[in-house]
């Protein structure tokens, strides 16, 4: 559940910078029948909550202080920290996929780092030249397995969801997380997000060009979902999901 909830307020953070209120055309609706979206009003409105109150009041003011105030390589530790808990659930999730080279990837990282790196402060694996991947949930793993993405939904405050992901709980039940008490998924969620939200800021004059934010996140959100799962559709370009991969990461 602790990765659940940082993942969707790293996509939330994206959703907030594009708030948008107006309803798609008929055409824009039909390239999309593919999405389920069945709360299409109610989403709405929670993008427009996000984006007219939450961010401008609280996250935006929030993030700019924190990384105004607290030094980088405070920040940079508290980051590597709460990434390094996450490796070996994404070290089992590849396991299912059957992505062998992954998964010894994301367990060598964790063993290096918690031991060379002081239980993960220091990315002592990316120096050695074992770069980070993208991490997989169990969500990920069951999609790759032929597990529809479900229904989308906007989260207040959290953003972007599918029902699939309901089963990343499962990846609370790994080692470490398993041990990890409400406090220290509390901070896991708080610092690594403000840190997330800091990083969009260069970004907001692209998001807020976008003719229909709200589609084209949710779009974007979903198809990454795909990405994660590995799913391969008639149209797919792997160099392209690869960038859009990239992209989102960074909320």
């Amino acid at each position: 559940m602790i990765n659940r909830f940082i993942y969707t307020a790293f996509l939330g953070v994206l959703l907030i910078l594009t708030g948008c209120s107006s309803t798609p055309s008929d055409e824009q609706a039909s390239t999309h029948s593919d999405v389920s979206d069945p709360l299409e009003g109610f989403n709405r409105t929670m993008w427009d909550f996000n984006y007219n109150y939450l961010d401008p009041y609280i996250l935006r003011p929030t993030s700019v202080a924190y990384v105004d105030y607290v030094p980088s390589p405070v920040r940079s530790g508290i980051s590597n920290f709460f990434g390094n808990l996450d490796e070996p659930s994404s070290m089992v999730n590849n396991i299912i996929m059957g992505n062998g080279k992954q998964a010894v990837n994301h367990f060598n990282r964790f063993w290096i780092n918690s031991t060379f790196g002081i239980l993960g402060l220091f990315d002592v694996a990316s120096a050695a030249g074992i770069s980070k991947e993208s991490d997989r949930e169990f969500g990920d793993a069951i999609g790759y397995y032929g597990v529809g993405k479900g229904p989308y939904i906007m989260v207040p405050g959290a953003g972007p969801y599918a029902l699939r992901e309901s089963t990343d709980f499962v990846d609370s039940s790994y080692f470490p997380l398993s041990y990890i008490n409400i406090w220290a998924s509390l901070g896991k969620f708080i610092f690594q997000g403000l840190d997330s939200r800091a990083e969009l800021i260069s970004q907001e004059p692209m998001l807020n060009d976008s003719p229909d934010p709200y589609l084209f996140t949710r779009d974007a959100y979903m198809q990454h979902l795909d990405f994660k799962a590995e799913v391969k559709k008639d149209d797919y370009n792997a160099a392209e999901e690869a960038k859009m991969d990239d992209y989102l990461d960074q909320y």
